[in-house]
C-alpha cells in the first residue's frame, strides 16, 4: 500500500472565549495556517490538490463550505477545491484521515487538512439552538432514535460522568490531572516545545497591537486547591469547569503528501501515517469511543500500547483520557505530556489537527518511533491514528 506523509503541521495559539481571536473571521483563521504551510514548506500553491477542513458549528461565519472559503482568503489559487467535514470533536483528525486516504489511493498527491473553530463567534450548540428558536424540529426528535434510545439526551456532560463512574475515575484523580495539564502546558511553553507548531499572530487588544503566541487559556498560576474547590456541574458529580476542556478559538493544519510528491518537490517528512481507524460506540455513553478505536487500530497493526512512545487523548473532559488509560493499560506519564485541552483549549473542529502537530513534534523531539492520537466524538464515535517519526 502507498504511504502518506505529514510534511509540516501548524496551528494558531488558542484564544480564550471572547479573547484575542474572537473577532478573527473563521475563514481568515484558516488562511493563516494555510499560508504558513506554504511559506514553511515552499510548496507551489498550484500543486495543492485539495483542502479539507473540519468544523463542528457550521452556521453563520462558519457555513457555506468553510474549507472552500479558507482558500479564497489564503494565497492558494482559486483553482484549488475545498471541503468541510464534521465528525464532531474529531473533525480535524478525520480531515487528516481523508487526506491520507486520498494520497494512499493514488488519486491525489498534495492535500492540506486541518480544522477551524471560532467558538466566540459561533458558540457550541449554535446550529441546534438557532434552529429550535426558529421552530425547527430537533435532530433528536426522531421517532426511530427515540424508540431505540428512550429518554436519552446524548449529553456529553452526562457521558463524562458515566465515564468516571464506569472506569472508577475519582474526583481527586480528575483534579490532579487538570492541575498537571496546566503545569505541563506551562513547562512546554517555557522550554519552547510548541515553537515549531504555533504561528505567532499580531492581534489588536484594546486598540494596541500585541503578539499572540501562547494559548490564552493556560493558567500558569493554577493551584490544585483552587481546582478542588470548584463545584461540580451537577449535584453529586465529579465533573467541574476545572477538569473539563476550555472553550477556544483557533485553527490548525497539516500538509499531507505522497512519496512521489516528497521526491518531486524536495520535501522532508515529519511523520508517516502508519495506521488509521474509526469506530462507532455506545451513544448513551457518548465519549467511550477512544477505547474501542485504540483496540481496533492495535488489532489492525499488530502493535500494542507498549509500542507507543507517547499518546494524545483529547481532554474534552478529564474522565475520558483517564478512563482510556485504565482501559488500555496506558502509562499516564506518556499521556498528553505537554498539557491538554483543560489547559490549552479545545477548538472543536481544529483540535484533531492541533493535537496531530503536537504529537508529531514531541515524538521527534524525544526520538521515539510511534505516537497515537485518539479523540472522543459526539453521539459515540472516535478516530484513532498511529504516526511514525521519520527523523530517527
Amino acid at each position: 500500500m502507498a504511504n502518506a506523509y505529514i510534511v509540516d503541521a501548524v496551528r494558531t495559539a488558542g484564544g480564550r472565549r471572547n479573547g484575542r481571536l474572537s473577532q478573527v473571521h473563521p475563514s481568515d483563521l484558516g488562511a493563516i495556517v494555510i499560508n504558513a504551510l506554504l511559506d514553511r514548506t515552499g510548496i507551489d500553491p498550484n500543486v495543492v490538490d485539495d483542502v479539507i477542513m473540519g468544523c463542528v458549528s457550521q452556521i453563520g461565519p462558519q457555513t457555506f463550505n468553510l474549507g472552500r472559503a479558507t482558500i479564497l482568503a489564503s494565497r492558494l489559487p482559486d483553482s484549488v477545491p475545498g471541503v468541510t467535514v464534521d465528525r464532531q470533536c474529531g473533525s480535524g483528525q478525520q480531515a487528516i484521515h481523508f487526506a491520507a486516504q486520498a494520497v494512499m489511493s493514488g488519486t491525489q498527491d498534495v492535500v492540506i487538512a486541518g480544522g477551524i473553530e471560532n467558538m466566540s463567534m459561533t458558540p457550541i450548540g449554535s446550529p441546534m439552538a438557532i434552529a429550535e428558536k426558529a421552530g425547527m424540529i430537533s435532530p433528536f426528535a426522531s421517532k426511530e432514535i427515540s424508540a431505540r434510545y428512550p429518554g436519552c439526551s446524548f449529553s456529553q456532560f452526562d457521558g463524562a460522568e458515566k465515564m468516571a463512574e464506569k472506569y472508577g475515575v475519582t474526583r481527586d484523580e480528575l483534579d490532579d490531572f487538570a492541575y498537571q495539564s496546566h503545569m505541563k502546558g506551562a513547562r512546554a511553553f517555557d522550554n519552547g516545545y510548541f515553537k515549531n507548531e504555533i504561528i505567532p499572530m499580531e492581534v489588536t487588544v484594546e486598540g494596541k497591537q500585541v503578539l499572540h503566541a501562547e494559548d490564552e487559556g493556560l493558567r500558569r498560576n493554577a493551584t490544585l486547591q483552587a481546582i478542588k474547590d470548584l463545584k461540580p456541574l451537577r449535584e453529586g458529580g465529579v465533573i467541574t469547569a476545572g477538569n473539563a476542556s476550555q472553550i477556544c478559538d483557533g485553527s490548525a493544519a497539516v500538509l499531507v503528501v505522497s512519496e512521489k510528491a516528497l521526491k518531486q518537490y524536495g520535501l522532508k517528512p515529519l511523520a508517516r501515517i502508519h495506521a488509521m481507524a474509526v469506530v462507532g460506540s455506545d451513544p448513551t455513553m457518548v465519549l467511550e469511543g477512544p477505547i474501542p478505536a485504540t483496540q481496533k487500530i492495535f488489532a489492525q497493526t499488530g502493535l500494542s500500547i507498549k509500542d507507543m512512545d507517547i499518546y494524545e487523548v483529547n481532554e474534552a473532559f478529564g474522565s475520558v483520557p483517564l478512563a482510556w488509560a485504565k482501559a488500555v493499560g496506558a502509562d499516564v506519564s506518556k499521556l498528553n505530556v505537554n498539557g491538554g485541552a483543560q489547559a490549552l483549549g479545545h477548538p472543536l473542529g481544529a483540535t484533531g489537527a492541533k493535537l496531530m502537530g503536537t504529537l508529531a513534534y514531541e515524538l521527534r523531539r524525544r526520538g521515539g518511533r510511534y505516537g497515537l492520537l485518539t479523540i472522543c466524538e459526539g453521539l459515540g464515535t472516535a478516530n484513532a491514528t498511529i504516526i511514525e517519526n521519520m527523523d530517527r
